[in-house]
């Protein structure tokens, strides 16, 4: 069983940052991460992801160039920078894991466990 705590959320204006952090109660190195979002009356999007052992990421396409996925598997923790952000970036956002030796899912159900997320909002 692994928890998800993730940190760093806040309020931020537009065009600023702000760097999310995701520690894991145990070892996740052969886990693929990723960062989900939703916002009030939305359906959960899919921010980024990362394999096992960095070797690959991918992005949802309203954030790629913006944000920044990585991890360090010695402290068991992955990090989701966010630059240049922007309003329609509010929302809660959710860490996600689940034991994969392959690319990460875009798709949250892919995924077995999730922290109970941290606010993220964005003021114009």
């Amino acid at each position: 069983q692994v928890q998800l705590v993730e940190s760093g959320g806040g309020l931020a204006q537009a065009g600023g940052s702000l760097r999310l952090s995701c520690a894991a109660s145990g070892r996740t190195s052969s886990y693929a991460m990723a960062w989900f979002r939703q916002a009030p009356g939305a359906e959960r999007e899919f921010v980024a992801g990362i394999s096992f052992n960095a070797g690959f990421t991918n992005y949802g396409d309203s954030v790629k160039g913006r944000f920044t996925i990585s991890r360090d598997n010695a402290k068991n923790t992955v990090y989701l920078q966010m630059n240049s952000l922007k309003p329609e970036d509010t929302a809660v956002y959710y860490c996600a894991a689940t034991v994969s030796l392959e690319g990460p899912s875009r798709f949250a159900s892919r995924y077995d466990y999730r922290g109970q997320g941290t606010q993220v909002t964005v003021s114009s």
